[in-house]
């Protein structure tokens, strides 16, 4: 005698549309709960808890604000050079004291640690990615900037 098998049954399709992301014209936020969802690529955050990561094609210093020092208070940040090259260098920690400096080329990254004032200037076009908490940052204007 055999037994009767269950119908077998497939998963219902997803609601949403699977498509590609072009992270050039847009940002992807990571919430809390881990839901992922797209916005604009300089879209400013005011959630607390919110992942920013965004991918940026830049020409000039001016692109990459390097005249002002950033400041991320809630979390590291890491910056990644996905082409080109570019410097990012720290605030010295005591005033009068040199600024650290890493230079990174296509492929490379750093970690710059929560609360860290940091800026960039570049060596030649470039693309790069940052991964952020952005709320609360701040942005600076260096001393002596031109």
């Amino acid at each position: 005698m055999t037994t009767p098998q269950a119908p077998r049954t497939t998963p219902a399709p997803s609601t949403s549309p699977i498509s590609p992301v072009d992270l050039f014209a847009s940002a992807l936020h990571i919430h809390p709960g881990g839901d992922v969802r797209v916005a604009g690529p300089r879209t400013t955050i005011d959630d607390t808890g919110v992942w920013h990561v965004g991918t940026f094609h830049v020409e000039t210093d001016a692109d990459v604000h390097a005249d002002h020092w950033e400041m991320h208070p809630e979390a590291d940040e890491v910056v990644c050079c996905l082409s080109g090259g570019f410097r990012v260098y720290f605030r010295p920690h005591e005033p009068g004291g040199a600024e650290d400096m890493v230079r990174l080329r296509a492929g490379t990254a750093v970690i710059v640690v929560r609360g860290r004032r940091h800026r960039l200037e570049l060596d030649a076009p470039s693309d790069l990615m940052s991964i952020t908490l952005r709320h609360g940052t701040r942005l600076e204007r260096r001393t002596g900037a031109q």
